[in-house]
């Protein structure tokens, strides 16, 4: 496994419109985030990934792309983005661009074109198809609506889109297509930056004959069809192999042997991925399941690719709300599942506010959400007849609004995050949870997130070690060792709301130990631990 500078860094997520406003119109900005660097560089991280700023009506907030080579309004101009370029680079951190190459906006000009007329120069850029039985194309889903087509009075043709109708697929089949992508990345990537998280990277190939799905609501049938691998070679071989990059691909309803496929180092397509066994497939908490799904990933790609560890994004709800405590123990269970993250085989990711132990939130209306995927889905079920507040109640846990809610700054109003009306709500317990009163506190979720991230940049067994799971049959206690050359460490977490007794594993010397972290903070490094009871979410790791 070769080693590289990527593979040892961490990344922090910026949801820029959430982050933090410099100019009162409520939404965050390019250069809100600039002000808040020394946030991001303290906290010792090596990359940040900005989610998309180029030009955009916000259908979708920014995942639909009017122009390629411009900065949308409400993140600030192409000035400002240089000016934030260039202050990463001067802290010793790295810049990557979210970019959506499988769809753009209906108000793209390359659309515009393809639209006009059947006879368009442009008109196989996108996917059009004739009505079938005067109904769509087929029945296929899309991802935010109950189909994928939406018919074009002007032309009489369908278009096929995987999301809203408002982004409709690029045709990747097209030469010209693929052509004009790979000279916008070469735009950005020429301008200076690090890499690319490659959205929905996984849906640019169709299935051949568009054939009607046996069970329309299973959408497995948009990803990770024949074709895509030649697409991401070609893209690796004309464009990203050119650059000291790190990609990332958000790769859906993929396996460890299909994942292997987008980051095998002897394919020389992506360095790495997003898979979603976890923050997509795993609704709740399930211990059992997790760990299965780390094994699996670990011996699938094993020396030979690499993964990437995140529990909560953009799209999905925050981690401490979805997968832990958020109540009691909210302090405490911030702090284990960094460290789990942290800790397991892969690139940890960092999504803003979740440093702090930021909750998910839960709004009384549907009025109060702003999430395209939650409202489509709740005007469905109401039409179908289904009560609406059951309807709202069923959509809340998984709301990707839950976890786009302004960063926490500090207690004065609006959390500090504008001097505006914020696009959407701030969470009502800023005054209790943010950046400033975390930060003050020496044995803060934050300072947790600095002395982990500081102890993967000294100990190379952290990014590189052997990873194995000595508790596999246990539900709420998950230990597991990594190892590198003569370098042992040991994870000791307790996932649970109740104390949970352990037992050294065989092989391990209680007196050869030496406490690495502990997120209680009266954790004695001499104490026994031959057999001892951890507490509610508690975390220790120790080296032996």
């Amino acid at each position: 496994m070769k080693r590289t500078w990527w593979k040892e860094a961490v990344v922090y997520q910026v949801y820029w419109r959430s982050f933090m406003d410099s100019d009162g119109d409520g939404y965050g900005d390019l250069q809100g985030l600039i002000d808040k660097l020394d946030h991001i560089q303290e906290l010792g991280v090596d990359i940040i990934w900005l989610n998309p700023v180029y030009e955009s009506p916000d259908q979708d907030n920014g995942y639909d792309i009017s122009d390629y080579n411009a900065i949308m309004a409400k993140a600030g101009t192409i000035g400002t983005w240089e000016t934030l370029l260039r202050n990463v680079h001067s802290r010793g951190m790295k810049l990557i661009m979210d970019l959506v190459v499988n769809h753009t906006s209906s108000e793209h000009p390359w659309f515009a074109e393809s639209r006009s007329s059947r006879d368009s120069a442009k008109r196989d850029w996108y996917i059009w198809k004739d009505a079938k039985d005067g109904k769509e194309p087929n029945n296929w889903r899309s991802y935010f609506s109950p189909s994928a087509w939406e018919r074009d009075e002007r032309t009489g043709q369908y278009y096929f889109h995987s999301f809203a109708a408002e982004q409709p697929d690029l045709n990747w089949a097209n030469p010209e297509v693929r052509e004009a992508v790979y000279d916008m990345m070469r735009f950005w990537l020429d301008k200076g930056i690090d890499g690319f998280r490659l959205d929905a990277i996984a849906l640019l190939a169709k299935p051949e004959g568009y054939p009607d799905a046996a069970d329309p609501h299973d959408i497995r049938y948009l990803t990770n069809n024949p074709g895509l691998h030649a697409y991401l070679k070609e893209m690796n071989e004309k464009v990203l192999r050119h650059y000291d990059i790190v990609t990332v691909g958000e790769a859906a309803f993929v396996t460890p042997e299909e994942g292997l496929k987008y980051v095998g180092e002897d394919r020389h397509e992506l360095h790495t991925l997003f898979h979603f066994e976890v923050a997509d497939e795993m609704r709740t908490w399930d211990m059992l399941r997790f760990k299965d799904i780390q094994t699996r990933w670990y011996e699938g790609l094993k020396g030979k690719g690499w993964n990437s560890q995140f529990l909560n994004n953009h799209d999905h709800t925050r981690q401490v709300t979805r997968y832990g405590n958020d109540g009691r123990y909210r302090v405490e269970s911030a702090k284990l599942l960094a460290t789990m993250v942290h800790t397991l085989p892969g690139t940890p990711y960092v999504y803003q506010g979740e440093e702090i132990g930021m909750t998910g939130v839960r709004f009384p209306s549907i009025d109060d959400y702003d999430d395209i995927a939650m409202k489509n889905r709740y005007a469905e079920e109401v039409g179908k007849g289904r009560d609406p507040r059951e309807a709202f109640e069923s959509l809340l846990p998984l709301s990707r609004d839950n976890s786009r809610t302004p960063m926490q700054w500090d207690d004065s109003p609006n959390a500090g995050f504008t001097t505006g009306t914020p696009w959407i709500k701030v969470n009502p317990n800023y005054k209790e949870i943010n950046a400033a009163r975390d930060i003050a506190r020496p044995d803060s979720i934050y300072r947790y997130y600095q002395r982990l991230i500081a102890l993967r940049k000294r100990h190379p067994v952290m990014v590189y070690g052997d990873y194995r799971d000595l508790s596999a049959g246990d539900p709420h206690l998950y230990v597991y060792s990594r190892s590198l050359d003569d370098t042992r460490w040991l994870v000791l977490l307790n996932h649970a709301d109740h104390e949970t007794p352990f037992a050294l594993p065989e092989g391990y010397s209680d007196s050869n130990k030496t406490l690495v972290l502990a997120n209680y903070a009266d954790v004695e490094g001499s104490e026994s631990i031959v057999s001892a009871t951890l507490r509610p979410h508690e975390a220790r790791i120790y080296a032996f």
